[in-house]
C-alpha cells in the first residue's frame, strides 16, 4: 500500500521542532524573503541551516517556500538564495513564478520543485505544462473535490491541504490586498481583505444577512474523512499554519499522524469527541470539510465571525464593575483565554469559586467568578479560545526517537568493536585490544546496559547483539567513550545527508533582445454587444470577448474569445483566436489556435514572458502588480501588453454569496440572470460582482488608470496597451 506524506508547517524553529517531534514526514518553511507568508517569523540563513540539519537528523524532509512572484530586479537575488538552499541540501522548493521555476531548473537541474497552490493548479493541461518545466509535484487548488483529483490523469505527484485556514479566492488569483492594502497576496503580504465586513446589495437594495463577514471562510478540517483521502491518488497531505503556534502545529500534526498510522495498520480511523474539541480550542472559525468533500456555501463560510472562536465554555450569569460570574459547561483553568459573544476577550489571571476563594480550576457544571478587567457590561455566551491544560499536555508529549541496532564484538586478542546501525547508515568504532580477565570479568548484561544508555540522544536501541569471548575484561569507561563517538558520528552523518550531487550552471539572468516596434496597439476587453460594435468601429487592434455567442456572431481576425479562469479545458478549439486566462488553456490550445494570454497569469519578469511564448503565446499581458522600475527592465519586449485602464478582477471564487444569502445554496440558481450585485465595504466602496456559471468574479470598486502616463510608458518601449471595459457606454 502506498503511504502518503504528512507535511506540517513551521513559521519558526520552535514550530519546526514541534512538527518533527510530533510525527511529520516533511516540514515546509519560508525564508526572510520570497515566501508567501511574509509576516511569519521565518528563517534567516543560519536558522535555515539549523532547520535542514534538524529535519534530516530525524529523517524528515524540509521544503522551502520560494512562492512569490519575482520582479526582474529580484531575479538574481532569488537565484543566489536558492543556490544557498541547494548547497545546503534542502529537499525541495515550493514555487509559484513559472519564470523563476524555469531559471532555477536551468541553473540547478537536479533540484526538486513543487508548484505552489499559488500557481492555480486545477486542470490536467496546467499540470502537464508544469511537468514540462521540470516540476515534480503540484499543490492542488483547494477548490478541487476528491473526485476531480482522482480523475486527473497527469502523472505528477499531487499534494492537497487537509487542515487549516482557507482562502475564499482561488489561490494566486487574488489581487484584493494588492489593489487595496498596497500589500500583495502574490508577494506573501496579504492584508486579509476577505476577513473584513461587507454588505451585499441586489439592484442597489441592501440584503439583510445574519453576519457581515461575507467573504470569510471556515477552517478546513478533514480528520473525519481521512480514510477517503488516504485511499486516493494523493501523494502528500498538507497542514496549513505557518502563522500558527507551536501548540497548534504539534497537536494537529500528532493527531493526523496517529490517524494515518491507524488507517495503515488497522484499516480504520476513530475520532474522539475530545479530539475535535481540542482542534477547536487551538484555532477555528468553525470547521468545514471544504470543497475536497463538495461542501458549498453555508458549509464553507462563516459570515458571523472572522476570528478564532474557540469552543463553548458557558453562560454569563452576572456582571458587575469588578466581577463576572459564569456557569461553566467545561473545566476552566487559571491562565485560560476566553472570549464573550460581544467579541471582548481576556486571559484569566485570577479565578475564584462561588465562595470567592482563589482556585486554579473550576470543574464543569460549577460556578466560576473572574475579574472584570475588560469593563464588560453585557454578554450571554462565553467561549474558551486557549486552554492552558491542553498546552501543557502538548508540551509533555513523548519525544520522537530514531530506532537503532547496536552490536558489540569482544574477542580476546582483537580490538573491541562497537557498531550502530539506523537501517541506512552503519558506523563502527574500535577500542583497545581485548584481554582475558585476571580478577573480574565483564558480563554481557553489563555491556548491554552500557551500550544501550542513549538517554537524551535522538536514538533508542531496539535490538542489541553481543559477541563475547569467555572471561574477558572490558573497560566500562571505554565502552561509554565508543558509544558517545558513535552517537556523535551518526548524528553528523544524518544531519549532513546528501540528497543530490551538486550540479550547477553559472547564474545569470536572461536578456531578451527584440526589435523596437514603434507601432502602438490597443487591446480591449468588451462585455456586451454595444461595446463590441464600438470597438470594431474604432479599428481596435485586438478585441477580447467573454461571451461565446457574441464571439461566433462577430468572428474576425482581431476578435478573441476569452477562456474561463477555472476550466477543465475539455472544450476543443481549432483555428480560433483565444485569450487564455490560465496556464492550462495556453498549453492546450496554442498548438491549434492563435493564443494570447491575460493579466491573470501574474507576469512580472522577462523569464515568465519567455516561458509563455515558448508554450505558444503570441502576446502576453503583464500583471497590474508590476511597477515602473521593473517595466523599464523589460526593455523592448515585443508583443507584451500593459494593462492601463479598467476594473481589475480582485477575486474569483467557487463560493457564490448571492446564492447562499438569497437562495439557500440552490445549485439551480438563476439569480444573476436579471439582477445586478455588489459588495460594499465599511468605507462604502462598491465592488461589482459578475457570476459566470457558478464562479463569482469580484471587480475593483475603482478603475485602475494609467491613461495619463502613456507617454511615459512609450518612452520605456512599451507599445501595446490593454483596456478592460465593465459597464462603460459606447461614448
Amino acid at each position: 500500500m502506498k503511504h502518503v506524506e504528512l507535511l506540517a508547517p513551521a513559521g519558526n524553529m520552535e514550530c519546526l521542532i514541534s512538527a518533527v517531534q510530533n510525527g511529520a514526514d516533511a516540514v515546509y518553511v519560508g525564508g526572510k524573503k520570497f515566501g508567501a507568508r511574509a509576516f511569519a517569523q521565518n528563517f534567516d540563513y543560519k536558522e535555515m541551516i539549523k532547520a535542514i540539519k534538524y529535519c534530516h537528523l530525524y529523517g524528515v524532509k524540509l521544503y522551502v517556500t520560494v512562492n512569490t512572484i519575482c520582479y526582474e530586479n529580484e531575479m538574481k537575488e532569488a537565484l543566489k538564495y536558492i543556490e544557498f538552499l541547494y548547497d545546503n541540501q534542502v529537499d525541495a522548493l515550493i514555487m509559484q513564478d513559472i519564470g523563476l521555476i524555469k531559471n532555477v531548473k536551468k541553473h540547478f537541474p537536479n533540484i526538486e520543485i513543487h508548484a505552489s497552490t499559488q500557481a492555480h493548479n486545477h486542470n490536467d493541461s496546467g499540470l502537464s505544462a508544469l511537468k514540462s518545466l521540470g516540476v515534480k509535484r503540484v499543490v492542488l487548488a483547494r477548490e478541487l473535490s476528491l473526485n476531480e483529483i482522482n480523475n486527473l490523469k497527469t502523472e505528477i505527484d499531487k499534494e492537497v491541504f487537509i487542515h487549516g485556514a482557507l482562502c475564499v479566492s482561488y489561490s494566486g488569483c487574488c489581487l484584493f490586498s494588492a489593489m487595496h492594502g498596497k500589500r500583495s497576496g502574490n508577494r506573501g503580504e496579504c492584508v486579509g481583505s476577505c476577513r473584513l465586513p461587507y454588505k451585499m446589495y441586489q439592484n442597489n437594495k441592501m440584503i439583510e444577512t445574519k453576519g457581515n463577514y461575507l467573504l470569510s471562510t471556515k477552517s478546513l478540517c478533514t480528520i473525519e474523512n481521512l480514510d477517503k483521502i488516504l485511499a486516493s491518488n494523493i501523494t502528500s497531505l498538507k497542514i496549513e499554519g505557518r502563522m500558527k503556534s507551536s501548540d497548534y502545529v504539534g497537536y494537529i500534526t500528532r493527531l493526523y499522524r496517529e490517524k494515518i498510522d491507524n488507517f495503515y495498520h488497522n484499516n480504520k480511523i476513530e475520532i474522539k469527541e475530545e479530539e475535535i474539541s481540542n482542534i477547536k480550542k487551538l484555532y477555528n472559525r468553525e470547521l468545514t470539510t471544504g470543497y475536497l468533500f463538495e461542501s458549498y456555501g453555508k458549509k464553507i463560510m462563516n459570515i458571523k465571525s472572522s476570528n478564532h472562536i474557540g469552543v463553548h465554555l458557558g453562560k454569563v450569569l452576572k456582571i458587575d464593575k469588578s466581577k463576572i460570574t459564569i456557569k461553566v459547561d467545561d473545566t476552566l483553568y487559571q491562565e485560560d483565554a476566553i472570549r464573550f459573544d460581544n467579541d471582548k476577550g481576556m486571559i484569566i489571571n485570577k479565578l475564584y469559586d462561588k465562595k470567592g476563594l482563589l482556585v486554579n480550576k473550576i470543574e464543569k457544571g460549577n460556578i466560576a467568578i473572574i475579574d472584570n478587567k475588560i469593563n464588560l457590561k453585557n454578554a450571554n455566551e462565553v467561549r474558551k479560545t486557549y486552554d492552558i491544560n491542553l498546552s501543557k499536555k502538548i508540551k509533555s508529549f513523548p519525544s520522537r526517537k530514531i530506532i537503532v541496532k547496536m552490536n558489540c564484538k569482544a574477542i580476546v586478542g582483537k580490538k573491541l568493536e562497537l557498531c550502530i546501525d539506523d537501517g541506512i547508515n552503519k558506523i563502527t568504532k574500535y577500542g583497545s585490544v581485548v584481554e582475558k580477565a585476571v580478577n573480574c570479568e565483564t558480563d554481557k548484561e553489563r555491556i548491554k546496559t552500557q551500550i544501550e544508555k542513549l538517554g537524551s540522544t535522538p536514538f533508542i536501541c531496539k535490538e542489541t547483539t553481543i559477541n563475547l569471548d569467555d572471561k574477558v575484561f572490558i573497560s566500562i569507561k571505554e565502552i561509554n567513550e565508543l558509544r558517545r563517538e558513535l552517537i556523535e558520528e551518526l548524528i553528523n552523518v544524518r544531519e549532513n545527508k546528501i540528497n543530490y550531487d551538486n550540479i550547477k550552471n553559472a547564474i545569470k539572468t536572461n536578456t531578451i533582445e527584440t526589435k523596437n516596434n514603434k507601432k502602438l496597439n490597443i487591446s480591449i476587453l468588451v462585455r456586451n454587444e454595444e461595446q463590441l460594435i464600438e470597438a470594431i468601429k474604432n479599428n481596435i487592434d485586438y478585441i477580447y470577448i467573454t461571451d461565446y455567442e457574441l464571439y461566433k456572431k462577430y468572428k474576425k481576425n482581431n476578435i478573441y474569445l476569452r477562456t474561463r479562469r477555472v476550466s477543465n479545458n475539455n472544450i476543443e478549439y481549432k483555428g480560433e483566436n483565444i485569450l487564455a486566462t490560465e496556464l492550462g488553456a495556453l498549453y492546450k490550445y496554442a498548438k491549434d489556435n492563435n493564443v494570447n494570454t491575460d493579466y491573470y497569469l501574474n507576469v512580472v519578469n522577462k523569464e515568465t514572458i519567455e516561458v509563455l511564448k515558448d508554450f505558444g503565446a503570441k502576446r502576453v499581458t503583464l500583471s497590474p502588480e508590476i511597477n515602473k522600475d521593473n517595466i523599464k527592465l523589460l526593455n523592448n519586449i515585443e508583443n507584451v501588453d500593459l494593462f492601463i485602464y479598467g476594473k481589475v478582477e480582485l477575486m474569483i471564487t467557487k463560493y457564490c454569496p448571492m446564492n447562499m444569502l438569497i437562495n439557500n445554496d440552490n445549485l439551480n440558481c438563476n439569480l444573476c440572470d436579471n439582477n445586478k450585485y455588489l459588495l460594499k465595504d465599511s468605507d462604502n466602496n462598491e465592488y461589482p460582482i459578475i457570476n459566470e456559471k457558478h464562479l463569482t468574479h469580484i471587480l475593483d470598486c475603482k478603475n485602475y488608470n494609467l491613461l495619463n502616463n502613456i507617454d511615459e510608458y512609450i518612452d520605456m518601449n512599451i507599445t501595446n496597451f490593454r483596456i478592460d471595459l465593465y459597464n462603460e457606454t459606447k461614448n
